[in-house]
């Protein structure tokens, strides 16, 4: 096996290693670990972390490239390898993604979408076909089907089951253990949801998530759980695929975006004169052009380039990675622009508070200043700003691929399903399970993004601080009581 490291990889790597930093930095820092646990003490935000966290363990393992080692030939003295890389996640849904059929299939089908005229017994025939996977284990699909699929279900919501009620059981032991009290109170207060961090809602989002994957698995061992498009392809497989790209749209751009829009910000709004306005001039010249026309453009230019230097890039995944990340920075370039705003007015106000003159007044110098006085009283409102941002760059990839001027239509991504989703709706009879499973798990990403963006929001803006300390106050008291 030989690693292969992308460059949204290298980025996603440094994404996870920042926030491993920023966790630290939170754990020594007072005020900070107060905000974020006012913000972690709500259960809203509690469970869309669970979701987001999710969503991030699929794109992590989709982010571990390599080349598998091809079988050694006789006389062969050196390893070889294969030409095209592959991550850890492609080799878990190995047996999906070569289960292919002909066509299209609905989810948990076992004959195909439309009618084929084949032989039958000699004699031919216009209906049907089995698929090739979906269902291959039964012999009279038309009565067997539903039974077999509520045989499996119900051996997944129980396996499901079995395990959440184990952990459960664990957890409430341990707690018992660790404060004292004994098991009846405990479960009593768990229940009522009378606990410092909401972990009856933890659970439940546990459950869903446990009987949801359980689910899924023993289903796939037979079906095509969420279909298959044109080619025969799984559907979850390019959605699981898919994940990884709309994280790194999100997370890389918002990465472009908050050191340009903090930098220019503070630099404006600090220094004013001649400086303000030549950054002033600058992002509103950005934020005249289209956005649309600008990354059309932009991508088009790059397309030019790796089609004509075809030997910069070894394989098709690492073309199509380039423009991945091109496409990241392109969008954080053209998107920085509300953020410096934001950045530039709250500096204006920061740098004619008494502490700052008093700063200058003792001949501190303007970088210390910035970093030390200015930089952190605008964290609050650029960590709200960034949380809320990652969502609205998840829909527009989506947007960008949905006109051709996204990520490489190679590429797994929500945006292409649903250009994808955009003929088959049109066709007869309607190809519908593209589209719903890409708005569901989009759905999903975006308003647990949204969700938490809100919770941090009220944790760290001070205007709404108040009224959320309070009603944690309340549940603090609860609980002593």
């Amino acid at each position: 096996m030989q690693p292969v490291f992308l460059l949204t990889d290298l980025f996603v790597y440094a994404i996870l290693l920042f926030v491993l930093w920023y966790m630290w930095r939170v754990r020594s820092d007072r005020n900070l670990r107060a905000n974020w646990r006012l913000a972690m003490q709500r259960p809203v935000s509690m469970v869309s972390s669970m979701v987001l966290g999710f969503f991030l363990v699929i794109a992590l393992a989709d982010s571990v490239h390599y080349r598998e080692a091809l079988p050694a030939s006789t006389g062969q003295t050196s390893t070889q390898y294969s030409s095209e890389a592959s991550s850890l996640l492609d080799n878990l849904l190995k047996p999906l993604a070569t289960a292919r059929e002909r066509s299209y299939s609905e989810p948990l089908s076992a004959v195909a979408f439309r009618k084929e005229t084949f032989e039958r017994d000699g004699v031919s025939v216009r209906d049907y076909p089995r698929l090739r996977f979906g269902g291959k284990h039964l012999q009279d699909p038309a009565s067997e089907l539903s039974a077999d699929v509520s045989r499996k279900t119900w051996t997944a919501l129980g396996l499901g089951a079995a395990i959440v009620v184990s952990l459960m059981l664990l957890g409430l032991a341990l707690a018992t253990a660790q404060t004292g009290q004994s098991f009846s109170v405990v479960l009593t207060r768990f229940r009522n949801g009378q606990t410092l961090w909401p972990w009856r809602s933890m659970a439940i989002t546990f459950a869903v998530l446990v009987l949801s994957i359980t689910w899924v698995v023993i289903l796939s061992q037979g079906y095509h759980v969420f279909g298959t498009d044109r080619t025969g392809n799984s559907v979850l497989v390019f959605a699981l695929k898919s994940v990884r790209t709309a994280l790194v749209i999100g997370g890389l751009t918002t990465l472009v975006v908050l050191p340009l829009a903090l930098l220019l910000g503070v630099t404006a709004g600090y220094l004013r004169g001649w400086v303000d306005e030549a950054i002033q001039y600058l992002y509103t010249l950005l934020a005249s052009i289209p956005d649309v026309l600008l990354i059309a453009a932009s991508v088009l230019l790059l397309q030019v380039f790796i089609d004509k230097n075809q030997g910069v890039f070894e394989t098709s995944l690492e073309r199509a990675d380039a423009r991945l990340f091109f496409l990241c920075l392109i969008l954080g370039i053209t998107s920085f622009t509300g953020l410096c705003r934001l950045v530039r007015g709250e500096t204006l106000k920061l740098r004619e508070l008494e502490y700052i003159q008093s700063a200058r007044a003792f001949g501190v110098s303007t970088p210390r200043v910035l970093w030390r006085h200015i930089v952190p009283n605008l964290m609050h409102l650029v960590l709200i700003n960034t949380v809320m941002q990652f969502s609205s760059f998840v829909l527009a990839e989506a947007v960008l691929s949905y006109v051709g001027v996204g990520v490489d239509p190679k590429t797994a991504s929500f945006g292409v399903m649903i250009n994808t989703a955009r003929a088959e709706l049109a066709a007869t009879p309607l190809v519908w399970w593209t589209l719903a499973t890409a708005f569901g798990f989009m759905f999903l990403i975006v308003l647990s993004a949204n969700l938490l963006a809100d919770a941090v929001r009220d944790a760290f803006d001070p205007r709404t601080r108040l009224r959320s300390g309070s009603s944690v106050a309340n549940t603090t008291q609860e609980v002593a009581a």
